[in-house]
């Protein structure tokens, strides 16, 4: 607090240059948060297509399933799906999105070309189990994608948080408080500068009777 420092022309430099790198930093970390929020935005819009259109097409598979195990039965359906068609393969990395290190999922398996390939024989099961897991295989990529930008949403939304806060400290705590400081000192400054010229008004007063 202003109370607590030392009121010397060295201090009230020092202060002077804090403020100057507090207020260009308040600046920065504010186009930062503003930037941010706006590539969130970005990425939440994606979020939102990508997961409707996912639990659309989940809705229908799941409604397939049930009418295969309807016509198969449970252990019959179960004995056909015991073994997949194949991996899934997919690549993890990372990009940089305004500092942030976000994961990238990218799909390396099969193709849509190869989505006709099933780990059972079509004699010995139903037309909706096998539309099913080739409707499963072909949405793959796009739930790796979904998966991908949910969680780019969720640490974009944590650093937006962490920035708001710095913003915040900055403007509300920290840039007040080193305006407070250096009025504090200048005024004990002037202060000091008028009592010692009236101290050496006196003296010269003195000398001269």
């Amino acid at each position: 607090m202003a109370t607590n420092i030392n009121p010397t022309r060295m201090e009230l430099t020092r202060l002077k240059n804090r403020l100057a790198t507090a207020v260009r930093g308040h600046k920065l970390l504010k186009d930062k948060r503003d930037e941010m929020v706006r590539q969130f935005m970005i990425y939440i819009r994606r979020n939102n297509d990508l997961r409707q259109k996912m639990e659309a097409h989940l809705l229908a598979v799941s409604k397939n399933f049930s009418k295969a195990r309807a016509e198969m039965g449970y252990l019959s359906m179960s004995e056909a799906l015991l073994y997949p068609a194949r991996s899934a393969e997919f690549e993890v990395g990372e990009k940089n999105v305004m500092s942030v290190d976000v994961p990238t999922i990218t799909y390396t398996g099969a193709t849509e070309e190869d989505t006709t390939e099933v780990p059972y024989s079509f004699a010995f099961t139903s037309s909706y189990l096998d539309s099913s897991v080739m409707d499963l295989t072909k949405y793959l990529p796009e739930l790796l994608e979904l998966a991908e930008v949910e969680k780019t949403c969720n640490m974009l939304a944590d650093e937006i948080e962490k920035t708001r806060r710095r913003v915040n400290a900055l403007e509300y705590v920290m840039i007040p408080e080193m305006q407070t400081n250096i009025k504090f000192i200048t005024m004990k400054l002037a202060e000091n500068d008028r009592a010692s010229t009236v101290r050496l008004m006196k003296a010269k007063e003195m000398m001269n009777k």
